[in-house]
């Protein structure tokens, strides 16, 4: 039987707006572009350096 993934919840908080090119890619990638937006990604490595890449923009809102 395959062990259930874990799942993270990430919000965005800030604005997109005077950022560099790559961090708005970054949100995009995250499934988040807009103030307010949550997505639920599952919680891999890559996932985790992508939050890291843009800590001052999200907020990660619960972990399962």
């Amino acid at each position: 039987m395959a062990k259930a993934s874990k799942m993270i919840k990430v919000e965005q908080t800030g604005s997109a707006i005077r950022r560099h090119h790559s961090q708005r890619e970054t949100l995009i990638g995250l499934r988040l572009n807009k103030i307010g937006r949550v997505a639920e990604l599952q919680d891999s490595p890559a996932i985790r350096g992508m939050i890291d890449k843009v800590r001052h923009l999200v907020r990660v809102v619960g972990e399962k």
